[in-house]
């Protein structure tokens, strides 16, 4: 018995070795290449680039019902966290081990800002420690609400629409600080799969879609349940 123990201890040991080599070679390719892909556009050159779009929309000019809304349903530890969220990592390695892909990113705001600017679509595991690298760097050089508001102001929200202020001069025909509650909602949902939900395309996944985020409003207690009916009522 104490033989048989000692050979699956030993290989818990060699398989945990191999997992630390294969995370450290990953970590450091992920590195290096956030390393270049920053000497070609530095953080903050893609912040003022982003800043000087026409249709730029700074923090203070969202309602904050859209910002409770984005960070419920997207984020809810952005503004305690580093720039990653490990449980959330934990949790999308978990998936991926079981499915047998890269699907799941764990991405925080942060990451997927890093994402949006920087890096493509492509699920490879050095893309995704630069990621991490690069989100480092971002909480190191910009605020929470720089990262906030360079965020919405860079996805994608379907129908041609990206960037918060196209999307609810597209949508609604409104400036941002216009919008009521449930167009804040309905906006925040929108770039978790822009293709489905978009209110042109299917206007009741839509609907769907906006009932899910504030029930993630109400799980992070932005929300009370007769607030949230208060905001259907409004769609």
């Amino acid at each position: 018995m104490k033989k048989v123990l000692k050979i699956i201890l030993r290989i818990v040991l060699i398989l945990a070795a191999l997992v630390v080599l294969v995370t450290g070679f990953f970590a450091i390719k992920g590195a290096v290449l956030w390393s270049n892909s920053k000497k070609e556009l530095s953080v903050t050159q893609a912040a003022q680039d982003i800043l000087a779009d026409e249709e730029f929309v700074k923090y203070d000019e969202l309602p904050q019902f859209y910002i409770d809304a984005v960070i419920s349903v997207e984020d809810r530890r952005f503004f305690k966290h580093n720039g990653i969220s490990v449980k959330s990592i934990i949790r999308a390695a978990l998936y991926d081990i079981k499915s047998k892909s890269l699907d799941q990113g764990g991405s925080t705001i942060t990451q997927q800002l890093v994402k949006n600017v920087w890096f493509s679509e492509e699920k490879l595991l050095e893309r995704k420690f630069a990621e991490v690298w690069a989100a480092f760097d971002l909480e190191r050089e910009l605020s929470k609400n720089e990262i906030f508001e360079l965020y919405v102001n860079t996805i994608y929200f379907g129908s041609g629409y990206y960037g918060i202020g196209e999307a609810a001069r597209g949508y609604y025909n409104k400036e941002p600080s216009e919008l009521t509650d449930y167009e804040c909602a309905m906006l925040a949902g929108l770039p978790n799969a822009p293709s489905v939900y978009s209110p042109d395309r299917s206007p009741e996944l839509a609907e769907q879609r906006v009932a899910q985020v504030l029930d993630s409003m109400q799980a992070n207690e932005k929300l009370s349940e007769d607030e949230a009916q208060e905001v259907l009522a409004q769609g």
